[in-house]
């Protein structure tokens, strides 16, 4: 068995619909198919879930959101004509606009974009329909319920071994619809493959698979064939963001391999997401899997003598951070100071406060915080079998003119963590690319 989910670029119009019916249609095995809300069909259109969005705001207002609602009636009634299809939408729309009129929580209206494109492409496959709030449980706790979904979700499939169901959202034990954080569609298949043991959890979206670095800084970057999970852990919390990292820890656990294919183009291979790769298959002369990184992040630097020789010491610093619920990046240190990295937009609010406390618990000689930091990562599983990465990635910064303001490396050796400058952030990526790409791309201006 296949679980196939489709973004919502690969179902924003009829034309869109007819790409997803031939690549299902192309393999029997795929009898798990998953939606997203029908998305843009252009750069400048509207995605259908920020429509419903902006009309749950309109309705919290007292404003009215009918010219909206147009909208969204408009893009599935167009899509079912333009199909030929005979599905009845004017009925359910107009109960969902009563439920709006009497009050409908946010999460409801919002869930109905996945929905509605769902019971589309459940007709135009002749496949049956499985509502998510049927099988996606969560607690009270906001958490899904993984051990009830799991057997919802098994006994669904004996009844109806192949169908579409929504992605995004599920159910509270009380019926109440709840949804799943933006792209919560990918976490829906992850627990489809899951619990059904699939041998393949397959995500269509508007992409060839995973690059090599942001196209927007490089031109035309690598496509990476094969990357295991952990190094897609460190990719996208970095930026990297082609799956939702939620997504990744069902089919991890149950190793089931996840392939990032593009709806536009079914013949690319596309990415394949694994536990490990067979060193047989490994290509050894490829060091780095891919390079990402953020920007916008400061810097505390506390000056102690024999700071690296007191205990409890990071401690109290940490608490400090705790109490604001100020999440750290990153902790280097030295002998007589270390240094917290962390978000400047979540400590802008706090940071006079919280430096004068880390000052006052830590009894610091000194205290320094720098702006405007960017967080590079070059991530490669066989970057601890190669002498010289870390001297080449050095040399490479330096010959640029580029200068290295932090160092992180982990012990398992699967990332460089480097910190420039904000304006050198770009060409930061861009040299690093350069130096490290199996095929150098070529930079943009």
């Amino acid at each position: 068995m296949i679980v196939a989910k489709f973004g919502g670029s690969s179902l924003a119009d009829a034309r869109q619909f007819q790409k997803v019916k031939a690549i299902v249609e192309a393999d029997p095995e795929r009898q798990i198919v998953v939606c997203s809300a029908a998305g843009r069909r252009t750069k400048t259109d509207n995605k259908i879930t920020d429509l419903l969005y902006l009309c749950h705001a309109h309705l919290q207002y007292s404003v009215s959101c009918e010219p909206l609602f147009d909208l969204i009636r408009q893009r599935f009634c167009e899509i079912r004509d333009a199909l030929g299809l005979s599905l009845d939408l004017e009925e359910p729309l107009a109960q969902l606009k009563e439920k709006m009129r009497q009050g409908i929580s946010q999460d409801e209206l919002v869930s109905r974009g996945e929905w509605l494109t769902s019971k589309l492409m459940a007709a135009y496959l002749d496949w049956p329909f499985v509502d998510a709030a049927e099988v996606i449980r969560f607690g009270y706790d906001g958490k899904i319920d993984h051990n009830v979904t799991r057997q919802l979700i098994r006994a669904q499939a004996q009844q109806t071994p192949r169908f579409v169901i929504p992605g995004f959202y599920g159910a509270l034990p009380n019926g109440r619809i709840k949804v799943m954080a933006r792209g919560g569609s990918d976490i829906t298949g992850s627990l489809m493959a899951s619990a059904l043991s699939a041998r393949l959890y397959e995500n269509w979206t508007d992409v060839s698979g995973i690059l090599m670095a942001d196209p927007r800084i490089i031109d035309h970057p690598v496509q990476i064939e094969r990357i295991t999970y952990s190094e897609l852990r460190e990719l996208s919390y970095m930026g990297a963001n082609v799956l939702h990292e939620d997504a990744i820890y069902p089919v991890k656990d149950a190793n089931i391999p996840i392939v990032i294919r593009n709806t536009n183009q079914p013949d690319n291979p596309g990415t394949q997401i694994v536990d490990h790769v067979d060193p047989a298959q490994e290509d050894r002369s490829r060091f780095v899997t891919g390079i990402a990184g953020k920007k916008d992040f400061t810097v505390i630097t506390m000056y102690r003598h024999n700071a690296s020789n007191e205990v409890g010491l990071l401690k109290r610093a940490l608490e400090v951070l705790e109490k604001y619920k100020i999440s750290v990046e990153h902790v280097p240190s030295g002998i007589d100071n270390f240094s917290i990295v962390v978000s400047t937009a979540a400590i802008a609010d706090s940071l006079y406060e919280i430096a004068a406390q880390l000052k006052q618990v830590c009894e610091c000689d000194d205290i320094k915080v720098v702006n405007n930091l960017s967080l590079i990562a070059v991530v490669g599983r066989n970057m601890a079998l190669q002498c010289g990465i870390s001297g080449q990635l050095f040399q490479t910064l330096g010959a640029h003119q580029i200068n290295i303001r932090m160092i992180a490396q982990g012990s398992d050796e699967i990332n460089i963590i480097v910190g420039v400058e904000n304006e050198d952030f770009s060409r930061a990526i861009q040299v690093l690319y350069a130096a490290f790409a199996p095929k150098a791309g070529r930079m943009q201006a």
